[in-house]
């Protein structure tokens, strides 16, 4: 017999409750196993940023320093907080353009030791991204509205969204200087600095309120003149192969009716398919939403209770192998959205990673004049 979940459904009240449905669902779907894969392009998406990013998290450091400026010898301390492999020194020689070093004492009448600061070149990458932000805030303030408009109260934890704005291009000061400046949007509730702060969502703007998935289906039907129903792009990359049971229950699930990540769900079983239709809907759209169309499964996870997530989310991401992906790159879960990207390039690209590229020039230039100088050392 032909697997099929969705014969569950079909039987007459009288025959089975609600509750047995939703059990045996959650056997059945147990008992479907895909196995992990690794993906070596998108694993390379990964470890393509790999240098900058640890170039920007001793950036980090620097900048949240008092007048911005550290002692070389306490910077050295931090490593391992840092993740650096090598020394302070040697990093700052191969990434020349980052910061200037000069001499000064950590207290009165101490001896002179090297300090660092930002350079004048960094100074300017730092006014350039304050620009690209400005110029996007319309649309880190639709993302922050999505986020509260796919969670179960329309309330999120402030400290939960500080913990994954770089995921979603949030600025480092969006608590202080964009919640204030949207009233008829956001409003900031609780008790500020003691782990108790919530933004909440103050008015629903129906505009946001279509996914990713929705749109393009409303594009599809603009141009073919055809009304396109909502559907999840599911494609397995070559060499990929899932069992033939697996693949029927794939296609029986994909033909259940899309539900939207902004639609009120309360009503829906936990454990029934049609919640699983709808969480795949809103992992789709948080990844659609994040910068680079990736986030940390770890980062995910703090949101089980907002968006009405099971504590084993994450075999989502295996079981629907054709729409996600988990990379395993650096020893951390990153749920990767597959449509995103073409290889180990992102496709369609978020307009805040402009910021990201003119850090890389900024990088890339200074790789060029320290390549110059070695040059002209050997040929001396």
């Amino acid at each position: 017999m032909r697997f099929n979940p969705s014969f569950i459904t079909r039987q007459p009240s009288s025959t089975i409750s609600t509750l047995e449905a939703c059990i045996q669902f959650r056997a059945l779907i147990s008992s479907l196993k895909v196995a992990w894969r690794k993906d070596l392009k998108l694993d390379q998406a990964i470890q393509n940023d790999k240098r900058w990013r640890l170039c920007a998290r001793v950036v980090k450091e620097v900048l949240n320093e008092p007048g911005q400026v550290i002692a070389l010898r306490y910077l050295e301390k931090r490593r391992e907080r840092l993740r650096l492999p090598i020394k302070v020194q040697t990093f700052l020689s191969w990434n020349p353009g980052l910061f200037e070093t000069y001499m000064d004492r950590i207290r009165p009448k101490s001896d002179l030791v090297p300090f660092i600061r930002p350079s004048n070149r960094l100074k300017e990458f730092l006014e350039e991204e304050k620009r690209i932000y400005s110029e996007n805030e319309p649309l880190v303030v639709s993302k922050l509205c999505k986020l509260l408009m796919m969670s179960k109260h329309r309330v999120l934890s402030a400290d939960k969204l500080v913990e994954v704005k770089r995921e979603f291009g949030f600025p480092n000061d969006f608590l202080v200087n964009l919640i204030p400046k949207y009233p008829d949007y956001f409003k900031l509730v609780g008790a500020p600095g003691e782990g108790k702060t919530y933004i909440q969502l103050v008015s629903w703007n129906s505009d946001y309120a279509k996914s990713v998935i929705e749109q393009r289906a409303d594009e599809e039907s603009r141009l073919t003149g055809i009304r396109i129903r909502p559907y999840f792009n599911w494609k397995l990359p070559p060499g990929f192969c899932i069992k033939k049971e697996m693949r029927e229950w794939v296609r029986d699930w994909l033909e259940m009716p899309y539900i939207s990540p902004y639609e009120d769900v309360s009503h829906l079983q936990p454990s029934s398919r049609e919640m699983e239709k709808r969480n795949v809907g809103v992992f789709h759209e948080l990844l659609s939403l994040s910068i680079y169309r990736r986030v940390p499964v770890p980062s995910l996870g703090k949101f089980c209770e907002d968006y009405r997530f099971s504590n084993a989310f994450s075999s989502v991401f295996t079981r629907h192998s054709g729409l996600f992906y988990m990379s395993l790159k650096g020893g951390i879960e990153t749920a990767m959205l597959r449509e995103a990207y073409k290889g180990d390039e992102l496709i369609d690209r978020d307009p805040l990673l402009q910021i990201k590229d003119k850090f890389v020039e900024l990088l890339n230039e200074g790789y060029r004049e320290r390549a110059e100088e070695m040059k002209l050392k050997t040929a001396a």
